[in-house]
C-alpha cells in the first residue's frame, strides 16, 4: 500500500516514514507543496498524508486543489493548529481526518489503517444507494437529487452514506464521530454540527422535502416527513 507524506521537518520525516515502513507501507516523500502536489498528480496512492504549514503551497491550499483535481484519494492532514476553526477550515478544504501535534506514532497509524480502510471499502462496493429523490453512487462517488448533481467533501459523502443506510434511524454525534470519521468524539467541539449543516445545506437548501432532520438532544436522522 503506497502512501505519500507531505512535511517539511527531516525528524518528523524520518520517524513517521520509518514507523509507516516498519508496518508494511510504502512511502514517497515531498518537502514541499508544490512536489507533493505533482506527485499526488502524477501517481496512485491510497492516503496522502499533509502537514498544513509547508513550503510551497500550504497543506490547505493544496488539499483544496488536490480536491478540485477530482481525486478523492483520503487525506489526513497534520499540524500544531488545534483548534475547532482550524480543523473545520481543513476539514472543509476537503480532508478526511485531521491529527494535532505532537501525536503518538500509534495514533498516527490508527488513523491511517482507517482511512485507507474505508477509501478501500467504498471504491470496491460498486454499487447505487437511493433514498426519496437521492441516488449515490458507490462507485463513482456522486450524489444526485431529483437528477441534479450535488458536490460534497469526502467527508460529507461518508455522513450521508451512512445517513441513507440507516435512515430512520436517530445517529447520535458519538456514532457519527466514532462510526464515519473513525474519531473519539470531543464534547469540546461543534464540528460535526458544522458538517451536518454544511451537507443539509446542499441537500435539502434549495428543494421543498426536507430529508436531514435534527432530534433535539438525541442527534440526526434521515427521513421523510
Amino acid at each position: 500500500m503506497k502512501l505519500l507524506l507531505i512535511e517539511d521537518e527531516p525528524k518528523t520525516v524520518q520517524s513517521i516514514k520509518q514507523g509507516l515502513e516498519e508496518n508494511g507501507y510504502e512511502v514517497d516523500i515531498a518537502y514541499d507543496g508544490l512536489i507533493g502536489k505533482q506527485l499526488a498528480r502524477n501517481n496512485s496512492y491510497q492516503l496522502i498524508i499533509s502537514d498544513i504549514i509547508i513550503p510551497g503551497i500550504n497543506g490547505i491550499e493544496l488539499c483544496r486543489e488536490i480536491r478540485l483535481a477530482g481525486d478523492d484519494t483520503p487525506i489526513l492532514m497534520l499540524t500544531a493548529l488545534g483548534t475547532t476553526d482550524d480543523k473545520v477550515t481543513g476539514l472543509d478544504a476537503g480532508a478526511d481526518d485531521y491529527l494535532v501535534k505532537p501525536f503518538e506514532f500509534k495514533e498516527l497509524l490508527a488513523r491511517v489503517r482507517a482511512l485507507t480502510k474505508r477509501g478501500s471499502n467504498v471504491s470496491q462496493t460498486g454499487q447505487i444507494l437511493k433514498f426519496a429523490d437521492l441516488e449515490v453512487s458507490m462507485d463513482a462517488k456522486t450524489v444526485h437529487r431529483s437528477g441534479n448533481k450535488i458536490n460534497l467533501t469526502a467527508r460529507e459523502f461518508n455522513l450521508l452514506v451512512y445517513l441513507i443506510r440507516n435512515q430512520g434511524r436517530v445517529i447520535s454525534k458519538v456514532e457519527i464521530a466514532e462510526q464515519v470519521w473513525d474519531i473519539g468524539f470531543d464534547t469540546g467541539t461543534n464540528v460535526i454540527e458544522v458538517y451536518v449543516n454544511y451537507l443539509r445545506k446542499k441537500i435539502d437548501k434549495d428543494y421543498p422535502v426536507k430529508l436531514i432532520h435534527t432530534q433535539f438532544g438525541m442527534g440526526y436522522v434521515l427521513k421523510i416527513e
